[in-house]
């Protein structure tokens, strides 16, 4: 693709106080998601912020705006130009991760100076750019970070920000030629529910783009597929003075399942495309327990084999205790987005270009983890990951750049003329 270059196309550079202020706004409301309920949303702060953003696109004009009984929002930014174009959409989640508070105090440090920054709330929580290599790079840029006690939120309120300061230029700018735009905001992404209850109908998109994308020009379009797991561990009960050659403890069983899981297959140990197998709780009792536990992997043979891995620890530990009631079940959370995208490079390749007019040099990065992009595409609404500039997510130390923020909304800008432009 070709087109102008950076700064020099008119008015494409959106309102970054604005884009600031917004954010600042968003991440005071606490929405992080909770997995045992059974709610869509799952939590009532992700409504506040679900209808805030609903009636602050009434405020700037944008058209066919609705909330539906799942708070999913959407609306849409008309084409403003003669001739038929695709139709493509931009997410973000506005739930936060369920591991910390999410309703933070955000502080600004203005033309980040490189120094030792501890958090005030928590002056353990400390970010340096010798521990924080993409904080160096920042130096020279305002960084927004939390208070110390919560998460930011950037993820994903980085990306709600940056969709609404691009749908706010374009609808103040109906002389930018774009392509027909549709937003949708939803809930639970972090619990691997965002888009379960969607309508991709209602969505009407051909293409579209989840901003919940990490370091600035990262445009991604792999992730992990995934499973859930959980082991049941039915024992034996007894008195404990009594127990001798009767009780069978399954909270031991449940140990002895998760102690014979390698090492080099946990999250500790991997980077790069090594997937995982990572326990994330066991409870219960000496009678009764369960484990659960989540596999990831970029490819689908790879998951098989971490199923089959598991399947082989349950089976060995119903030969070594056989009056004990043990079952494995697996569940299908996502997969890997670019089994479908690599069939149609075209969202992908016009992100990379969009960057480009930007100022911003696109680089291919896989997401060890999974985006609601990976639902979308695999639904059939095929969904690239464009960068946000958050870092440090799901952590009291989450930060992010408001430049980076800035460049992404310029992206968007950019990608919408870019489908606007008539087929070569």
């Amino acid at each position: 693709m070709t087109g102008p270059a950076a700064g020099e196309a008119a008015g494409m550079s959106p309102d970054s106080a604005d884009l600031l202020d917004r954010f600042c706004r968003y991440v005071r409301i606490e929405t992080r998601s909770d997995d045992a309920s059974p709610t869509t949303p799952s939590t009532s702060g992700q409504w506040d912020l679900l209808r805030l953003l609903e009636h602050e696109l009434r405020e700037l004009g944008a058209q066919e705006v609705t909330i539906d009984a799942h708070g999913y929002v959407l609306a849409t930014i008309p084409a403003t130009v003669p001739h038929p174009t695709p139709v493509i959409a931009w997410f973000a989640h506005v739930d936060t991760a369920t591991n910390l508070p999410g309703a933070a105090k955000p502080i600004v440090h203005r033309a980040y100076d490189g120094r030792r920054l501890a958090l005030p709330d928590d002056p353990t929580q400390v970010l340096t750019v010798e521990d924080t290599p993409f904080l160096r790079e920042a130096i020279g840029q305002d960084i927004i970070t939390a208070s110390g006690t919560t998460l930011l939120g950037a993820d994903d309120k980085a990306g709600v920000a940056i969709v609404m300061a691009a749908a706010r230029h374009l609808l103040r700018h109906p002389e930018i030629p774009h392509c027909k735009i549709r937003v949708c905001f939803n809930p639970d992404e972090e619990i691997a529910r965002g888009v379960d209850k969607l309508d991709l109908a209602a969505v009407g998109a051909d293409f579209a783009y989840t901003l919940d994308g990490s370091e600035r020009g990262e445009i991604c379009y792999e992730t992990f597929s995934a499973d859930a797991a959980v082991l049941e561990i039915h024992g034996v009960a007894s008195h404990p003075g009594w127990a001798k050659d009767v009780m069978v403890n399954a909270l031991r069983l449940a140990g002895r399942f998760v102690a014979a899981l390698p090492m080099e297959l946990s999250p500790e140990r991997t980077s790069g495309r090594d997937g995982f197998i990572h326990p994330l709780a066991v409870t219960g009792s000496a009678e009764q327990a369960a484990a659960r536990f989540i596999l990831r992997d970029f490819e689908l043979a790879g998951l098989t084999a971490k199923r089959a891995l598991m399947e082989k620890i349950a089976a060995e530990l119903r030969s070594a205790e056989p009056r004990a009631r043990i079952t494995l079940t697996f569940t299908e959370q996502y997969r890997n987005m670019r089994y479908w995208l690599e069939k149609d490079m075209r969202p992908v390749e016009l992100a990379r270009a969009a960057a480009r007019r930007a100022g911003v040099e696109p680089f291919d990065q896989p997401i060890r983890g999974g985006t609601d992009g990976s639902r979308l595409t695999a639904r059939g609404l095929p969904t690239p990951n464009i960068f946000t500039g958050m870092h440090e997510v799901h952590s009291q130390r989450e930060w992010v750049s408001l430049q980076d923020m800035t460049k992404a909304a310029e992206t968007l800008l950019h990608l919408a003329q870019l489908w606007a432009e008539p087929a070569k």
